[in-house]
């Protein structure tokens, strides 16, 4: 089954996005911050990751960076979902190396979409 880790530090926004990508078929793996995320990612490397920016710990920024920067996980696509919606946030998102970046809120479709086309690629 494919597996999404969900990198949030909000548990109403980090519940909300697990039950829809859960109906959607996903198999839901969730973290509260960069830190428990990258342990997650070592521990069993998920197919995708959703990732929030303003975290404690470990901002979005630096664990993308991280992720790519490591050669078993630089091809781990990586979903920015931040309320960041500013052109440079998205820009800055891009340039750590998310291979998309959702503004919230978002809409489902548009979500499961990116989630789904990475999946594919």
């Amino acid at each position: 089954m494919t597996t999404v880790l969900i990198v949030e530090d909000n548990p109403s926004q980090r519940e909300m996005i697990a039950s829809l990508l859960a109906d959607k078929g996903l198999s839901i793996t969730e973290a509260s911050d960069g830190v428990e995320g990258l342990a997650k990612i070592r521990d069993r490397c998920p197919d995708l990751v959703l990732l929030d920016i303003v975290m404690p710990k470990m901002n979005g920024y630096e664990f993308c960076r991280q992720i790519k920067s490591d050669p078993k996980t630089k091809n781990l696509p990586i979903v920015m979902c931040s309320a960041k919606a500013e052109d440079f946030d998205r820009y800055w998102g891009m340039k750590q190396g998310a291979d998309a970046y959702i503004a919230k809120p978002f809409h489902p479709k548009e979500l499961f979409g990116t989630v789904k086309q990475l999946l594919r690629g």
